[in-house]
């Protein structure tokens, strides 16, 4: 698929700065038609017996200020040295910048990400203090302000955060409360969590022109024995799997593609560079819930490929006429996959009970 097959206009206005609860939601059913619906709506829809996996990472603070040069730490490589993102082009091996609290950075390797050295040892406290949290870009760029403000802090993540690891929030998330999981539980739905921690690519464009060509940053993933015991029941009574936003696509679909290590007694860990689009073949997830993302990003594709690039596009222009707000403090979308897909649950529980078998 080509980069620009995923490009779509939209007016500036339509970047949500700040959440808006409850959100408005576009239902997408398996014809492709979309209808604006309420969360309590959404809740009411999904099944007794139907299961709804959510991501339970928690979104590290990572962001570090030297006057006006922001410093995102994503990887501690021994006591003193990282890697780190940050606008190196007018610094040279070498070069050092003054951090919070008396702490002195180092340049030592240059590249994407870039290698640095501190002159001390800083543990969590220390980022609890000075860091804020990776919020994206766009948003601060629409906000006009790079710093987070204070209600970030509970905004950007989910109500069950609990695994930290992650550099960015499964927005799709955040459109819920424990309310509504209780609300869920109480009508007979199963919820299971899953952990994926977004990565480094989540702040990197895709420079390739196909997405054939790139490279998908390694991103961790954990799912229990017990967690893999509850959708695997399910696919193979016929029930669907409702999955809460890309990362838990992306974490179900991983096992299912016999990326992580592990078995269905163990459960499964490990890193996975899955990329998702057009032509993939689920063989978990039945219907997807997400927000809206940007265009040109891996998780568009991802959303074409559980849909169609056409259905995408049109439904896009669909919720950009009716000023859905977009991306990651932006409205919710769920997703049907084709109706030849919805309609075959026996294919799916026989790859499910075939990959249990096989490990």
């Amino acid at each position: 698929m080509k980069i620009s097959d995923l490009d779509f206009q939209f007016p500036e206005e339509l970047i949500a700065t700040t959440p808006a609860r409850p959100s408005r939601v576009m239902w997408v059913n398996t014809s492709g038609h979309p209808e604006e619906i309420t969360i309590a709506d959404l809740i009411s829809r999904i099944p007794a017996g139907d299961v709804l996996v959510l991501n339970n990472t928690r979104v590290l603070k990572r962001r570090v200020f030297s006057d006006d040069i922001e410093i995102l730490f994503l990887k501690q490589l021994n006591a003193t040295d990282w890697e780190v993102l940050f606008p190196s082009k007018k610094f040279k091996v070498g070069a050092t910048l003054a951090l919070p609290l008396g702490v002195t950075m180092t340049l030592f390797e240059k590249g994407r990400p870039q290698k640095v050295r501190l002159d001390k040892e800083v543990s969590e406290d220390y980022f609890q203090q000075v860091a804020e949290l990776p919020l994206p870009p766009y948003i601060q760029k629409a906000r006009d302000q790079r710093h987070t403000v204070d209600a970030d802090e509970s905004w950007y993540q989910t109500a069950w955060a609990k695994e930290p690891g992650s550099f960015a929030a499964p927005t799709a998330s955040l459109h819920f409360t424990q309310s509504d999981l209780t609300n869920l539980k109480s009508r007979g739905v199963n919820i299971v969590e899953v952990t994926l921690h977004v990565g480094l690519g989540t702040f990197l464009p895709v420079t390739a022109d196909d997405l054939d060509d790139h490279d998908m940053h390694e991103e961790y993933v954990e799912i229990t024995a017990e967690a893999w015991k509850q959708i695997s029941d399910a696919k193979k009574q016929g029930r669907k799997i409702w999955a809460l936003g890309t990362t838990s696509t992306r974490s179900l679909e991983s096992a299912g593609q016999g990326i992580l290590k592990g078995s269905p007694q163990e459960g499964y860990q490990g890193f996975t560079k899955l990329l998702i689009q057009p032509g993939y073949e689920f063989k978990i997830v039945d219907r997807l819930l997400t927000n809206f993302h940007q265009p040109q990003s891996t998780l568009l594709a991802l959303v074409a490929g559980f849909s169609s690039l056409e259905r995408l596009k049109a439904c896009y222009l669909w919720a950009v006429e009716r000023k859905f707000r977009l991306f990651s403090y932006g409205d919710l979308s769920v997703w049907a996959a084709d109706a030849s897909r919805v309609e075959a649950p026996r294919a799916q529980a026989e790859a499910v009970s075939g990959l249990d078998k096989k490990v």
